[in-house]
């Protein structure tokens, strides 16, 4: 790779082989520091990653006066929780671009005693977050929008969380569910919430349940319509254990079947927590050959052919799968993930713009994308501050000369050393 100030040139290389461990998971860490957070006692969280959006959340709750040390050499970070009492009655947080972090605190906060402000960058300030507003306003919280559209900044004016039952809407964003769910067992009184609609990125949802069973709570889930949350409980702090980031492995699995090479990722399964392991499963779906093993998967490239598929429960990969749809014989359709407009960027748009400048023939959709591929050549892709669509749109590279990637810095967001990582593997 040729690496400028301001962009990468992604040099084509032959099959990669070799063996990679991504950084751990973005979702499982800023859940873990939220259910650490608000225990009883001190958890250490092994294996976090180490990212934009992970240094956004904790320096958020040092704000809120919890202790958060991140030993960086030992990939270690040790909370003190405060047993879902909230030592400010006051602060103002930014959040970066970083959705997780606004939706959980945002219901963090409601267990507070005193005035909060969260805000975030432009971009922030165009995602949607009045569906979650709302159900806090049913369980009785002053939660609202300064500017009234129903975007950041959040004004939330607390004295604890009442409990009772509010309804969520499913179809933008799972996090905001997630959210109400790790606050809910800190409640005066139980909590019932239903969810008005399709749920999206149900495999995210499971994950933030199976972080609250770690941490000593449990859901009633009926169905993924409604979940009921006795209150109040406390959760235990943890010695915790954070897997590798499927999402970020997405990348690697891909980058074999694009260069009909073999890669190995360590640390995950097809037991894992994350859904979105699932994407091999795709890719299996493509012609690729798929082993899993207790602690790695391999997935090794082959003639691959296009798919139709509904991708709503593993939406992040999206654009991953979109670049190996190039290098397939006959088109590939996506459907299933309008809510990926309300994202970093509105992905569906951003990649039917990129993916054309690389010769693919693409139909955008209201939920999704028709990808014919075409005759590929490079282009200077755009990346929308989006760090998916630079590492996503980067694997083209390896096969077809002349990719550049601009703003690759853009991948601090989740995965700083992202490009070097591939370089080696690539070597």
């Amino acid at each position: 790779m040729v690496h400028m100030l301001d962009r990468i040139k992604i040099q084509p290389t032959g099959p990669l082989r070799g063996s990679i461990r991504p950084p751990g998971s973005k979702s499982i860490t800023n859940r873990a520091l939220i259910c650490a957070a608000l225990a009883e006692g001190e958890s250490l969280l092994i294996g976090p990653l180490d990212s934009e959006d992970t240094r956004v959340m904790m320096e958020a709750l040092r704000k809120l006066g919890i202790t958060v040390e991140y030993d960086v050499a030992a990939n270690r970070v040790g909370v003190i929780g405060c047993g879902g009492r909230l030592p400010a009655s006051e602060a103002e947080i930014f959040v970066a671009n970083s959705g997780t972090t606004i939706r959980f605190l945002t219901a963090m906060l409601a267990l507070g005693h005193g005035a909060y402000r969260l805000d975030g960058t432009p971009r922030m300030q165009q995602r949607p977050i009045g569906d979650l507003l709302a159900a806090l306003q049913g369980l009785g919280v002053d939660a609202v929008a300064r500017l009234k559209n129903g975007c950041p900044p959040v004004v939330i004016t607390a004295d604890g969380l009442p409990g009772g039952r509010a309804t969520i809407a499913g179809d933008i964003s799972s996090q905001f569910l997630s959210g109400l769910l790790m606050a809910a067992p800190y409640a005066k009184t139980n909590v019932e919430i239903v969810v008005h609609g399709d749920l999206v990125s149900r495999p995210y949802v499971d994950m933030t349940l199976d972080v609250m069973r770690t941490f000593g709570v449990s859901v009633g889930a009926e169905d993924y319509r409604r979940f009921t949350i006795l209150a109040p409980q406390s959760y235990r702090a943890q010695t915790y254990a954070i897997e590798p980031d499927a999402s970020a492995a997405s990348y690697f699995f891909a980058a074999a079947a694009i260069t009909q090479g073999e890669v190995t990722v360590t640390g995950l399964s097809d037991q894992s927590i994350q859904g979105d392991v699932a994407f091999c499963d795709r890719l299996r779906d493509m012609g690729c050959k798929v082993a899993s093993g207790p602690d790695h998967i391999t997935v090794a490239g082959r003639p691959l052919a296009g798919i139709d598929v509904d991708m709503n429960s593993i939406s992040d990969t999206v654009q991953t799968l979109a670049a190996v749809a190039l290098f397939a014989k006959g088109p590939t359709t996506i459907r299933g993930v309008a809510h990926i407009r309300h994202k970093e960027t509105n992905r569906i748009h951003a990649l039917a713009v990129e993916l054309r400048k690389l010769g693919a023939e693409v139909e955008e959709r209201d939920d999704g994308l028709k990808i014919t591929p075409g005759t590929l050549h490079g282009a200077e892709i755009d990346t929308y501050d989006d760090h998916r669509m630079a590492m996503s749109l980067a694997l083209v590279g390896l096969v077809v000369p002349g990719v550049v990637i601009r703003d690759p810095a853009c991948t601090a967001k989740t995965y700083p050393h992202f490009f070097r990582d591939l370089e080696e593997l690539a070597r």
